[in-house]
């Protein structure tokens, strides 16, 4: 009897159960329906920027690189340009100190000076008036 009461709800459960996976499989259905319409639009967007491409909308981007990279280009060549005046127009004052002493021995301030002369003008100077004279005249450009 028990097996008998079993197989009738079985019986009675198919159709409950048929429902519910017809139920499922419209809803997979749908959910297909779904992405397919996503897919479409997705490749319909790539189609464009496809098209857009090919007819050369992009074409007016890359002038306008080309006229940027010209720029950098001429811009560069104006930088260095500018460097090199400027290692050729260093500053070659000297504190009045400096231009005293060394006129004291003869040399003009304004040339450039050769390291055995300025140990002869600085001969009577301490080691540390030595230093600061020629790390002046280094910065300014005229030690040799």
């Amino acid at each position: 009897m028990n097996q008998d009461t079993t197989t009738t709800n079985a019986t009675t459960d198919m159709p409950t159960l048929a429902g519910q996976m017809a139920q499922a499989t419209q809803s997979l259905a749908d959910a297909l329906k779904n992405l397919d319409g996503q897919f479409a639009s997705l490749h319909a967007k790539i189609d464009r920027i496809i098209a857009a491409v090919d007819d050369g909308d992009l074409q007016a981007s890359a002038k306008h690189d080309q006229e940027l990279r010209s720029k950098l280009a001429e811009l560069e060549t104006t930088n260095r340009n500018l460097k090199a005046q400027s290692d050729a127009g260093r500053r070659k004052t000297l504190s009045p100190m400096v231009s005293a002493l060394l006129a004291k021995e003869g040399v003009e301030g304004d040339a450039l000076i050769d390291r055995p002369v300025i140990e002869k003008a600085l001969a009577g100077l301490s080691i540390e008036q030595r230093i600061a004279v020629k790390s002046e005249l280094a910065r300014a450009g005229i030690l040799v």
